[in-house]
């Protein structure tokens, strides 16, 4: 039987995680266990942690995103065999289940989150994609949002634009990539220094957010165009509204997608949806984690970013990750190896 260590938040604002052993859990039908290799940080962790930012059962075990080997799969699963290699989104905030946190050793997941990575690929490089991911594809996909055509490794030029805020957070990384993978032109803001990265992830112009001209700038840019949506990957009130101050000068579709909330004085004449990463129905999952995600990892056609910074080894590192991340990081994913 595997021995299961987690690291649990006990209670609200209780720090620093506590590790407990945890019992053995069988998958479901639909679902594979991962013996975690290495884990991602993410904000909402360290955010619920601190300030309660989403509902959460306590005792828990948080984490969000996880690549390792498959050790059991379940009687529904034929596309994962015992031994592959894989990345995985820990499903735990949808599914209040502490088997479902990728902050232990061993994660339960649904498979239609799961993808195959290569020998290439590094379980510290595939784990900076899960959550950004996710919360994408139901950016993108989902009924009432972008709702774009899904990505290919031969796409044809659609004729439309995306307007990515962002463009160099997790969120924003794929956007972009997924768009561009599916034929869409993107055009994107970032901070200078990381201009280059967001150009690399294929974005065709990238425009500084910190300067005062910034929409005027996009609104030039965007002349003649045709804008299918656009994407705020940050998620707050100073970036959502000169968001949507750029479509509403644009022509084409006035859909914002965001990963948080609106701002309570969003221009009118917007329509607002936000990207929740619980991916859902499951074809949706499918249809980049089985359909797209393997083959252009293989193909080395889909950028791992951003890029991983490991802080250390083993469950007792998590904290130290989810306190430096709180203090605020830029275009790197901060990463415990198992």
């Amino acid at each position: 039987m595997l021995q299961n260590y987690a690291a649990f938040i006990t209670s609200p604002r209780q720090r620093p995680l506590e590790i407990r052993q945890v019992p053995h859990a069988a998958p479901e039908p639909n679902q594979i266990i991962i013996r975690n290799r290495a884990i991602g940080i993410n904000h909402i962790d360290w955010k619920i942690q601190d300030h309660e930012f989403a509902p959460f059962r306590y005792p828990g075990v948080l984490g969000h995103e996880s690549a390792g080997e498959v050790v059991e799969v379940g009687s529904n699963v034929s596309r994962f065999r015992v031994g592959d290699r894989v990345l995985a989104e820990g499903t735990c905030m949808a599914t209040q289940k502490d088997t479902d946190g990728s902050f232990q050793l061993y994660t339960v997941v649904p498979e239609h989150v799961a993808s195959p990575i290569p020998d290439t690929l590094s379980y510290e490089k595939a784990t900076v994609l899960p959550l950004g991911l996710s919360t994408s594809i139901m950016g993108l996909y989902a009924p009432d949002t972008l709702e774009l055509d899904y990505p290919s490794l031969k796409p044809k030029p659609q004729g439309e634009t995306i307007v990515v805020w962002g463009g160099s957070s997790s969120v924003g990384s794929n956007v972009i990539q997924l768009a561009v993978h599916a034929g869409y032109e993107v055009i994107a803001t970032a901070s200078k220094h990381n201009f280059e990265n967001v150009r690399n992830l294929g974005a065709t112009a990238v425009f500084d957010y910190h300067e005062k001209t910034v929409v005027d700038d996009l609104v030039s840019v965007l002349k003649g165009k045709v804008i299918k949506g656009s994407f705020d990957a940050v998620g707050l009130a100073e970036t959502s509204i000169p968001l949507a101050n750029v479509i509403l000068q644009t022509e084409g579709s006035k859909r914002l997608v965001s990963v948080l909330g609106p701002p309570a004085d969003l221009p009118q004449g917007v329509v607002f949806k936000m990207a929740w990463a619980i991916v859902n129905p499951p074809q949706l999952g499918l249809a980049i984690y089985k359909n797209f995600l393997p083959d252009a990892l293989a193909k080395g056609v889909y950028l791992t970013f951003p890029e991983p910074t490991v802080i250390g080894t083993g469950l007792e590192q998590i904290q130290e990750g989810m306190d430096l991340l709180s203090k605020g990081v830029s275009a790197k994913k901060l990463v415990v190896s198992l």
